[in-house]
């Protein structure tokens, strides 16, 4: 990749932290020269994986930034004493983790962490479907549900971050699916995740072929969402990704065309075509999480 925009000039490292895998990558002047992805292990494996390349790369060169995409939740506050912390994730091993003192300990340069689906709207935004955007939507689905928010291209933070994943949702009639979210069983991610997709349709949800009546439901339930985002946030664009929500069962397109019907034409302006151009799946895919970290760090130097 390689840009050719004069405020992408830099040299940052940028860390995507998945829940399955991480990411680390290095950025020269809007150009990626090294890439390298480890299994999210435990926090103590997974530094000892990536820290002694990220100091070669530093040995060459020090970084004017790192950037860092974080699976959450994670203290965004840079105030907060946990900043850079994960919270109460539900992934063993890794509640309480200080992901960004890690960094900070090695390296000395500005250092930012948001959550992954933050800094993939960051890179969308930057580089992508979101450009242009004044109110910007990421949702990501996958081994979870997460949803990033910008406002002019910056993030949206409170107390915490958007977690548009635990959103509750009108569920189905007669659906008895309980859901799968260790927290609240039946929100947006125990109901669209991967996992939850498998465990409602004892398969993997890629193995379901897309015209299966089995879909009919998480159809249904993903336009809730959409619906709930739409009258939440005002969005100008909603990009979904994430390994379901890029594509199994076409669930992004039916669930889109249920959208008038539960607008009910309180926004006379979002017939088919608005909605289409207002939900889509990101511009650059899986590679908006790893650049999305980039997008963090590239912030510190504005």
């Amino acid at each position: 990749m390689n840009t050719g925009r004069s405020d992408d000039r830099g040299r940052i490292a940028g860390l995507e932290l998945g829940g399955t895998k991480a990411i680390v990558l290095l950025w020269q002047d809007g150009v990626i020269v090294d890439e390298c992805r480890v299994p999210t292990r435990s926090p103590d494996v997974v530094f000892a994986d990536i820290l002694p390349l990220m100091q070669r790369w530093w040995d060459d060169g020090p970084f004017d930034a790192v950037g860092i995409g974080s699976f959450g939740p994670v203290a965004v506050d840079p105030a907060s004493q946990r900043y850079g912390h994960i919270l109460t994730t539900p992934k063993p091993g890794w509640g309480g983790a200080a992901v960004l003192p890690a960094l900070r300990d090695a390296f000395a340069c500005p250092i930012a962490i948001d959550t992954d689906v933050n800094a993939a709207a960051m890179a969308e935004y930057r580089w992508g479907a979101g450009q242009g955007a004044t109110s910007l939507l990421y949702l990501t689905i996958g081994t979870g549900l997460g949803g990033g928010a910008l406002v002019n291209g910056m993030p949206i933070h409170g107390r915490l971050h958007p977690e548009m994943g635990h959103m509750p949702l009108r569920r189905q009639p007669g659906d008895e699916f309980a859901g799968a979210c260790p927290f609240h069983a039946d929100c947006a991610e125990g109901l669209l995740s991967g996992p939850a997709l498998a465990a409602r349709f004892g398969a993997p949800a890629d193995a379901v072929a897309a015209g299966d009546p089995r879909w009919d439901v998480p159809v249904a339930d993903l336009a809730q969402l959409l619906v709930t985002l739409i009258h939440g946030f005002a969005p100008n664009r909603i990009l979904v990704g994430g390994g379901v929500g890029m594509g199994a069962g076409a669930m992004l397109d039916r669930a889109r065309d249920r959208l008038p019907a539960l607008l009910g034409g309180y926004y006379p302006d979002l017939d088919d075509r608005a909605l289409a151009q207002m939900i889509s799946q990101p511009a650059l895919g899986e590679r908006a999480g790893p650049l999305g970290a980039i997008a963090v760090g590239l912030s510190t130097l504005i």
